[in-house]
């Protein structure tokens, strides 16, 4: 029980995160979003790739 109250808060801070860009900066997170929406798909994955890759050294970092 005790991973999904982790998982849980995890994820519940995530959406905290994910929404200070919009709401403290909302016209640079729309031209930063506008510019994503021209990548291609292979750099979108790319950043994804390297968002994933940043989060579990972090991940790693603070065990």
């Amino acid at each position: 029980m005790e991973f999904w109250n982790h998982l849980g808060m995890a994820l519940a801070l995530a959406l905290v995160i994910e929404g200070l860009g919009p709401f403290l900066f909302p016209g640079a997170w729309r031209r930063a979003f506008s510019q994503m929406l021209a990548l291609r798909e292979g750099q979108l994955r790319f950043i994804g790739l390297l968002g994933i890759a940043v989060g579990l050294l972090l991940l790693l970092l603070l065990q």
